[in-house]
Protein backbone atom coordinates (compact mmCIF):
# COMPACT_ATOMS: atom_id res chain seq x y z
CA UNK A 1 0.00 0.00 0.00
CA UNK A 2 1.46 3.37 -1.15
CA UNK A 3 2.53 5.80 1.88
CA UNK A 4 2.81 9.33 1.27
CA UNK A 5 4.37 11.65 4.12
CA UNK A 6 3.38 14.96 5.29
CA UNK A 7 0.37 15.63 3.01
CA UNK A 8 -1.47 18.31 4.55
CA UNK A 9 -5.01 18.05 6.14
CA UNK A 10 -8.15 20.03 5.90
CA UNK A 11 -11.61 20.55 6.99
CA UNK A 12 -14.25 21.30 4.59
CA UNK A 13 -17.39 20.46 6.67
CA UNK A 14 -18.64 20.26 10.72
CA UNK A 15 -21.68 19.23 12.52
CA UNK A 16 -23.31 19.73 16.07
CA UNK A 17 -25.62 18.27 18.08
CA UNK A 18 -24.75 19.36 21.93
CA UNK A 19 -27.22 20.90 24.83
CA UNK A 20 -26.65 24.11 23.28
CA UNK A 21 -28.83 23.07 20.61
CA UNK A 22 -28.53 21.02 17.23
CA UNK A 23 -26.73 22.67 14.09
CA UNK A 24 -23.36 25.02 14.06
CA UNK A 25 -25.27 28.37 14.88
CA UNK A 26 -26.79 27.25 17.37
CA UNK A 27 -24.00 26.36 19.16
CA UNK A 28 -22.04 29.20 18.60
CA UNK A 29 -24.70 31.99 19.57
CA UNK A 30 -24.81 30.11 22.28
CA UNK A 31 -21.31 29.76 22.95
CA UNK A 32 -21.06 33.79 22.04
CA UNK A 33 -24.20 34.52 24.53
CA UNK A 34 -21.98 32.74 27.74
CA UNK A 35 -25.18 30.40 27.76
CA UNK A 36 -25.24 27.55 29.79
CA UNK A 37 -26.88 24.25 28.46
CA UNK A 38 -26.94 22.74 31.68
CA UNK A 39 -30.68 21.82 33.60
CA UNK A 40 -32.78 19.42 35.47
CA UNK A 41 -32.39 15.94 34.37
CA UNK A 42 -35.98 14.78 32.38
CA UNK A 43 -34.96 11.71 30.99
CA UNK A 44 -35.83 9.91 33.93
CA UNK A 45 -36.66 10.44 37.82
CA UNK A 46 -33.58 11.66 39.56
CA UNK A 47 -34.99 12.81 42.47
CA UNK A 48 -32.99 9.94 44.61
CA UNK A 49 -30.02 11.03 42.82
CA UNK A 50 -27.59 13.32 44.86
CA UNK A 51 -26.64 14.95 41.28
CA UNK A 52 -30.17 15.88 39.39
CA UNK A 53 -28.64 18.31 36.63
CA UNK A 54 -27.42 17.57 33.09
CA UNK A 55 -26.69 18.59 29.83
CA UNK A 56 -29.26 16.98 27.85
CA UNK A 57 -29.95 17.43 24.43
CA UNK A 58 -33.21 19.29 24.00
CA UNK A 59 -34.12 20.06 20.44
CA UNK A 60 -32.99 17.15 18.62
CA UNK A 61 -35.92 15.47 16.40
CA UNK A 62 -33.95 12.38 14.79
CA UNK A 63 -36.82 12.42 11.76
CA UNK A 64 -35.12 15.16 10.72
CA UNK A 65 -32.24 13.34 9.86
CA UNK A 66 -32.89 9.58 9.46
CA UNK A 67 -35.34 8.01 7.23
CA UNK A 68 -38.23 6.75 9.92
CA UNK A 69 -37.66 3.48 9.35
CA UNK A 70 -34.27 3.49 10.15
CA UNK A 71 -34.59 5.65 14.00
CA UNK A 72 -36.02 2.56 15.57
CA UNK A 73 -32.41 0.71 14.50
CA UNK A 74 -29.98 3.29 16.55
CA UNK A 75 -29.63 3.98 19.99
CA UNK A 76 -29.44 8.19 20.46
CA UNK A 77 -26.11 8.17 20.84
CA UNK A 78 -25.66 6.54 17.21
CA UNK A 79 -28.65 9.28 16.05
CA UNK A 80 -26.24 12.19 17.36
CA UNK A 81 -23.66 11.53 15.51
CA UNK A 82 -25.23 10.59 11.94
CA UNK A 83 -26.83 13.89 12.19
CA UNK A 84 -23.72 15.88 12.42
CA UNK A 85 -22.50 13.59 9.65
CA UNK A 86 -25.33 14.97 7.82
CA UNK A 87 -24.52 18.47 8.18
CA UNK A 88 -20.89 18.08 7.72
CA UNK A 89 -21.18 16.49 4.61
CA UNK A 90 -23.62 18.85 3.37
CA UNK A 91 -21.26 21.98 4.27
CA UNK A 92 -18.43 20.04 2.17
CA UNK A 93 -19.99 18.68 -0.38
CA UNK A 94 -17.64 16.00 -0.83
CA UNK A 95 -18.61 13.62 -3.87
CA UNK A 96 -18.59 9.96 -2.84
CA UNK A 97 -18.02 7.85 -6.09
CA UNK A 98 -17.21 4.24 -7.13
CA UNK A 99 -13.48 5.78 -7.75
CA UNK A 100 -12.92 7.35 -4.70
CA UNK A 101 -15.03 5.13 -1.95
CA UNK A 102 -12.62 3.24 -0.98
CA UNK A 103 -9.95 5.66 0.19
CA UNK A 104 -13.31 7.44 2.37
CA UNK A 105 -13.00 6.40 5.97
CA UNK A 106 -15.34 6.75 9.14
CA UNK A 107 -14.04 7.10 12.78
CA UNK A 108 -15.87 8.03 15.36
CA UNK A 109 -15.41 8.08 18.81
CA UNK A 110 -17.36 6.76 21.69
CA UNK A 111 -16.89 6.38 25.08
CA UNK A 112 -20.53 4.03 26.49
CA UNK A 113 -22.06 3.04 23.76
CA UNK A 114 -26.02 2.41 23.77
CA UNK A 115 -26.57 2.50 27.65
CA UNK A 116 -30.01 4.05 26.83
CA UNK A 117 -30.74 0.47 24.85
CA UNK A 118 -29.10 -1.58 27.62
CA UNK A 119 -31.31 -0.14 30.00
CA UNK A 120 -34.45 -0.66 27.61
CA UNK A 121 -34.07 -4.07 26.78
CA UNK A 122 -33.07 -5.07 29.70
CA UNK A 123 -36.22 -4.05 31.31
CA UNK A 124 -38.22 -6.32 28.58
CA UNK A 125 -36.07 -9.20 29.36
CA UNK A 126 -36.96 -9.14 33.21
CA UNK A 127 -40.45 -9.11 31.87
CA UNK A 128 -40.92 -10.77 28.55
CA UNK A 129 -37.78 -13.01 28.41
CA UNK A 130 -36.79 -13.81 25.05
CA UNK A 131 -40.27 -13.38 23.28
CA UNK A 132 -40.06 -9.83 22.02
CA UNK A 133 -36.52 -9.45 22.00
CA UNK A 134 -35.77 -7.27 19.28
CA UNK A 135 -32.88 -8.45 16.58
CA UNK A 136 -31.82 -4.64 16.26
CA UNK A 137 -30.82 -4.97 20.09
CA UNK A 138 -27.10 -5.56 19.27
CA UNK A 139 -26.87 -3.31 16.39
CA UNK A 140 -28.23 -0.54 18.50
CA UNK A 141 -25.59 -0.46 21.12
CA UNK A 142 -22.51 -1.35 19.75
CA UNK A 143 -20.09 1.38 19.60
CA UNK A 144 -18.54 0.62 15.95
CA UNK A 145 -22.42 1.10 14.55
CA UNK A 146 -22.00 4.79 14.98
CA UNK A 147 -19.52 4.92 11.90
CA UNK A 148 -21.24 1.68 10.07
CA UNK A 149 -24.48 3.48 10.06
CA UNK A 150 -22.04 6.98 8.45
CA UNK A 151 -20.47 4.50 6.29
CA UNK A 152 -24.01 2.52 4.48
CA UNK A 153 -25.37 6.02 4.75
CA UNK A 154 -22.70 7.67 2.48
CA UNK A 155 -21.19 4.17 0.58
CA UNK A 156 -17.65 5.20 2.52
CA UNK A 157 -15.76 1.60 2.07
CA UNK A 158 -12.32 3.21 3.29
CA UNK A 159 -11.63 2.28 7.19
CA UNK A 160 -14.32 2.22 9.30
CA UNK A 161 -14.22 1.73 13.29
CA UNK A 162 -14.58 3.23 16.88
CA UNK A 163 -12.02 4.29 19.13
CA UNK A 164 -12.60 4.05 22.56
CA UNK A 165 -11.01 5.96 25.29
CA UNK A 166 -13.27 7.56 27.70
CA UNK A 167 -13.11 11.04 27.41
CA UNK A 168 -10.69 11.39 24.33
CA UNK A 169 -12.62 9.23 22.65
CA UNK A 170 -13.33 11.74 19.83
CA UNK A 171 -9.91 13.58 19.68
CA UNK A 172 -8.62 10.27 19.26
CA UNK A 173 -11.15 9.57 15.79
CA UNK A 174 -10.15 12.70 14.55
CA UNK A 175 -6.19 12.21 15.36
CA UNK A 176 -5.93 8.70 13.54
CA UNK A 177 -7.88 9.82 10.44
CA UNK A 178 -5.28 13.11 10.21
CA UNK A 179 -2.44 10.46 10.68
CA UNK A 180 -4.36 8.04 8.13
CA UNK A 181 -4.61 10.56 5.26
CA UNK A 182 -0.87 12.24 6.09
CA UNK A 183 0.07 8.86 4.73
CA UNK A 184 -2.00 8.06 2.23
CA UNK A 185 -4.22 5.16 4.11
CA UNK A 186 -7.12 7.32 3.14
CA UNK A 187 -7.84 10.80 1.08
CA UNK A 188 -10.85 12.28 3.16
CA UNK A 189 -12.80 11.30 6.38
CA UNK A 190 -15.93 11.96 8.36
CA UNK A 191 -14.45 12.24 11.92
CA UNK A 192 -15.95 12.51 15.03
CA UNK A 193 -17.28 12.02 18.36
CA UNK A 194 -20.66 10.89 20.68
CA UNK A 195 -22.28 9.91 23.92
CA UNK A 196 -25.66 9.53 24.96
CA UNK A 197 -25.14 8.39 28.64
CA UNK A 198 -27.65 10.09 30.56
CA UNK A 199 -29.47 7.04 32.07
CA UNK A 200 -30.22 5.98 35.86
CA UNK A 201 -27.25 3.37 35.08
CA UNK A 202 -24.86 6.09 33.76
CA UNK A 203 -25.33 9.16 36.11
CA UNK A 204 -25.39 6.53 39.20
CA UNK A 205 -22.10 5.26 38.16
CA UNK A 206 -20.59 8.36 37.82
CA UNK A 207 -22.41 9.56 41.44
CA UNK A 208 -21.16 6.72 43.06
CA UNK A 209 -17.11 7.68 42.05
CA UNK A 210 -18.88 11.61 43.77
CA UNK A 211 -17.52 12.87 40.93
CA UNK A 212 -20.83 14.80 39.82
CA UNK A 213 -21.74 18.47 40.44
CA UNK A 214 -24.43 18.49 43.10
CA UNK A 215 -25.09 22.09 42.62
CA UNK A 216 -28.81 21.09 41.96
CA UNK A 217 -30.45 24.39 42.86
CA UNK A 218 -28.32 26.45 40.06
CA UNK A 219 -27.51 24.26 36.90
CA UNK A 220 -26.56 26.81 34.79
CA UNK A 221 -23.84 27.63 37.32
CA UNK A 222 -22.86 24.07 38.35
CA UNK A 223 -19.85 23.45 35.77
CA UNK A 224 -17.37 25.80 36.89
CA UNK A 225 -14.02 25.11 35.68
CA UNK A 226 -10.84 26.55 37.16
CA UNK A 227 -12.97 28.22 39.47
CA UNK A 228 -12.45 27.50 43.56
CA UNK A 229 -15.96 26.81 44.10
CA UNK A 230 -16.14 23.93 41.45
CA UNK A 231 -17.75 20.73 43.22
CA UNK A 232 -17.21 18.03 39.92
CA UNK A 233 -18.33 18.04 36.72
CA UNK A 234 -21.73 17.77 34.84
CA UNK A 235 -22.45 14.73 33.08
CA UNK A 236 -23.53 15.80 28.85
CA UNK A 237 -24.54 14.05 25.75
CA UNK A 238 -23.81 15.14 22.34
CA UNK A 239 -21.89 14.36 19.34
CA UNK A 240 -19.79 16.30 16.42
CA UNK A 241 -18.43 15.33 13.61
CA UNK A 242 -16.41 17.04 10.90
CA UNK A 243 -15.32 16.18 7.54
CA UNK A 244 -11.69 16.04 6.57
CA UNK A 245 -9.69 15.25 3.31
CA UNK A 246 -6.41 15.42 1.93
CA UNK A 247 -5.80 19.84 0.77
CA UNK A 248 -4.64 19.65 -2.48
CA UNK A 249 -7.88 17.39 -3.37
CA UNK A 250 -10.20 19.72 -1.49
CA UNK A 251 -8.53 22.95 -3.24
CA UNK A 252 -8.69 20.97 -6.83
CA UNK A 253 -12.70 20.31 -6.09
CA UNK A 254 -13.37 23.72 -4.84
CA UNK A 255 -14.30 23.07 -1.59
CA UNK A 256 -14.02 25.70 1.06
CA UNK A 257 -11.49 25.10 3.43
CA UNK A 258 -12.37 25.84 7.01
CA UNK A 259 -9.43 25.20 8.37
CA UNK A 260 -6.98 22.82 9.08
CA UNK A 261 -5.26 20.13 11.42
CA UNK A 262 -1.91 20.82 12.16
CA UNK A 263 -0.30 18.62 14.59
CA UNK A 264 -1.59 15.52 16.78
CA UNK A 265 -0.36 13.66 19.60
CA UNK A 266 -1.70 10.92 22.20
CA UNK A 267 0.05 9.20 25.21
CA UNK A 268 -0.57 7.52 28.95
CA UNK A 269 0.03 8.76 32.07
CA UNK A 270 0.30 5.21 33.04
CA UNK A 271 -0.63 6.53 36.78
CA UNK A 272 -4.04 5.80 37.67
CA UNK A 273 -7.58 4.42 36.51
CA UNK A 274 -9.21 8.35 37.21
CA UNK A 275 -6.55 10.77 38.52
CA UNK A 276 -3.78 12.75 36.15
CA UNK A 277 -0.27 11.91 36.38
CA UNK A 278 1.04 14.81 39.20
CA UNK A 279 2.20 18.12 38.37
CA UNK A 280 0.86 17.63 34.56
CA UNK A 281 4.16 16.27 33.47
CA UNK A 282 3.09 13.44 31.16
CA UNK A 283 -0.15 16.21 29.77
CA UNK A 284 2.67 18.68 29.28
CA UNK A 285 4.41 16.05 27.38
CA UNK A 286 1.30 15.53 24.95
CA UNK A 287 1.38 19.04 23.92
CA UNK A 288 4.53 19.37 23.31
CA UNK A 289 4.58 16.02 20.84
CA UNK A 290 1.82 17.89 19.14
CA UNK A 291 3.87 20.74 18.51
CA UNK A 292 6.95 18.91 17.17
CA UNK A 293 4.58 16.68 14.94
CA UNK A 294 4.73 19.86 12.25
CA UNK A 295 7.80 21.93 13.51
CA UNK A 296 5.10 24.09 15.45
CA UNK A 297 6.36 27.35 16.74
CA UNK A 298 5.00 27.01 20.68
CA UNK A 299 5.47 31.09 20.16
CA UNK A 300 2.49 31.01 17.65
CA UNK A 301 0.26 29.25 20.30
CA UNK A 302 -2.61 31.84 20.85
CA UNK A 303 -5.86 29.47 22.15
CA UNK A 304 -6.06 26.14 24.16
CA UNK A 305 -9.55 24.77 24.48
CA UNK A 306 -8.97 23.18 27.32
CA UNK A 307 -9.92 19.52 28.78
CA UNK A 308 -11.10 21.96 31.55
CA UNK A 309 -13.48 19.41 33.33
CA UNK A 310 -14.36 21.55 36.86
CA UNK A 311 -12.70 18.82 38.79
CA UNK A 312 -9.90 20.21 41.16
CA UNK A 313 -7.53 17.29 40.00
CA UNK A 314 -8.23 18.03 36.88
CA UNK A 315 -7.94 21.52 36.41
CA UNK A 316 -4.64 22.20 38.24
CA UNK A 317 -3.41 19.14 36.80
CA UNK A 318 -3.78 20.84 33.29
CA UNK A 319 -2.73 24.26 34.14
CA UNK A 320 0.53 23.16 35.54
CA UNK A 321 0.60 21.27 31.64
CA UNK A 322 0.51 24.11 30.09
CA UNK A 323 2.88 26.01 32.24
CA UNK A 324 5.39 23.13 31.81
CA UNK A 325 5.43 24.00 28.25
CA UNK A 326 5.18 27.60 27.21
CA UNK A 327 6.91 28.46 30.57
CA UNK A 328 6.37 32.42 31.27
CA UNK A 329 4.26 32.83 27.92
CA UNK A 330 1.81 31.00 28.97
CA UNK A 331 0.39 33.30 30.72
CA UNK A 332 -0.47 35.16 27.62
CA UNK A 333 -2.00 32.32 26.14
CA UNK A 334 -6.07 32.65 26.02
CA UNK A 335 -7.22 29.05 27.71
CA UNK A 336 -11.27 28.70 27.99
CA UNK A 337 -13.08 25.60 28.92
CA UNK A 338 -16.01 25.03 26.68
CA UNK A 339 -17.12 22.47 29.07
CA UNK A 340 -18.38 25.70 31.35
CA UNK A 341 -21.39 25.79 29.09
CA UNK A 342 -22.13 22.17 27.37
CA UNK A 343 -21.22 20.35 30.70
CA UNK A 344 -18.62 17.17 29.51
CA UNK A 345 -19.68 15.22 26.98
CA UNK A 346 -17.42 12.00 27.77
CA UNK A 347 -16.68 10.52 24.49
CA UNK A 348 -17.76 13.07 22.53
CA UNK A 349 -16.00 16.16 24.00
CA UNK A 350 -12.91 16.09 21.85
CA UNK A 351 -14.72 16.07 18.85
CA UNK A 352 -17.30 18.83 20.08
CA UNK A 353 -14.56 20.78 21.49
CA UNK A 354 -12.47 20.57 18.63
CA UNK A 355 -15.01 21.98 16.41
CA UNK A 356 -15.77 24.75 19.01
CA UNK A 357 -11.89 25.38 18.43
CA UNK A 358 -12.06 25.42 14.38
CA UNK A 359 -14.87 27.66 14.95
CA UNK A 360 -12.64 30.26 17.23
CA UNK A 361 -10.06 29.88 14.51
CA UNK A 362 -12.69 30.53 11.79
CA UNK A 363 -14.75 33.35 13.22
CA UNK A 364 -12.01 35.05 15.02
CA UNK A 365 -13.10 35.12 18.86
CA UNK A 366 -12.93 32.73 22.08
CA UNK A 367 -15.89 31.57 23.32
CA UNK A 368 -15.55 32.26 27.11
CA UNK A 369 -15.11 29.93 30.60
CA UNK A 370 -18.72 31.06 32.00
CA UNK A 371 -19.01 30.79 35.93
CA UNK A 372 -15.55 31.80 36.41
CA UNK A 373 -16.61 33.94 39.52
CA UNK A 374 -13.87 32.92 41.97
CA UNK A 375 -10.96 31.94 40.47
CA UNK A 376 -8.59 28.81 41.99
CA UNK A 377 -5.49 30.16 43.20
CA UNK A 378 -3.50 27.03 41.47
CA UNK A 379 -5.21 27.99 38.34
CA UNK A 380 -3.97 31.32 37.37
CA UNK A 381 -3.73 31.76 33.80
CA UNK A 382 -5.84 33.65 31.37
CA UNK A 383 -9.15 31.58 31.15
CA UNK A 384 -11.30 34.45 29.31
CA UNK A 385 -13.80 34.60 31.68
CA UNK A 386 -17.05 35.16 31.26
CA UNK A 387 -17.19 37.07 28.12
CA UNK A 388 -16.31 35.98 24.76
CA UNK A 389 -13.07 37.63 23.47
CA UNK A 390 -12.39 38.48 19.88
CA UNK A 391 -8.71 37.40 18.88
CA UNK A 392 -6.50 36.48 15.56
CA UNK A 393 -5.54 32.74 16.30
CA UNK A 394 -2.66 31.58 14.64
CA UNK A 395 -2.54 28.36 16.25
CA UNK A 396 -4.95 26.56 18.53
CA UNK A 397 -4.91 23.80 20.70
CA UNK A 398 -7.56 21.10 21.95
CA UNK A 399 -6.95 18.55 24.78
CA UNK A 400 -8.72 15.34 25.95
CA UNK A 401 -7.80 13.70 28.80
CA UNK A 402 -9.66 10.28 29.72
CA UNK A 403 -9.97 7.90 32.47
CA UNK A 404 -6.86 5.25 32.56
CA UNK A 405 -4.21 8.48 32.16
CA UNK A 406 -5.17 8.68 27.77
CA UNK A 407 -3.96 12.19 26.51
CA UNK A 408 -4.27 13.78 23.20
CA UNK A 409 -3.71 16.86 21.71
CA UNK A 410 -4.61 18.45 18.57
CA UNK A 411 -3.51 21.10 16.47
CA UNK A 412 -4.90 23.36 14.51
CA UNK A 413 -4.45 26.72 12.30
CA UNK A 414 -6.27 28.91 9.56
CA UNK A 415 -6.97 27.58 6.24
Amino acid sequence: MRRILDRRVVITGLGLVTPLGTGVEKNWEALMAGRSGIGPITRFDASQFPARIAGEVKDFKPEDWIEKRDVKKMDPFIQYVYACAEQAMQQSGYPVTEENADQFGVLIGNGIGGLNTVEEFHKDFLITGLRHFSPFFIPKLISNLAPGQISIRYGARGASFTTTSACASGSHAIGEAYRMIRLGFLDAAIVGGTEAAITPLGVGGFVAMRALSTRNEEPERASRPFDKDRNGFVMSEGAAAMVIEEREAAIARGARIIAEICGYAANSDAHHITSPAPEGRIIAKCMRMCLEDNGLDLNEVDYINAHGTSTEQGDVAETQGIKRVFGERAAKIAVSSTKSMTGHTLGAAGAIESVFTVLAIERGMIPPTINQEHPDPECDLDYVPNQARPAKIRIALNNSFGFGGTNTTLAFRPA
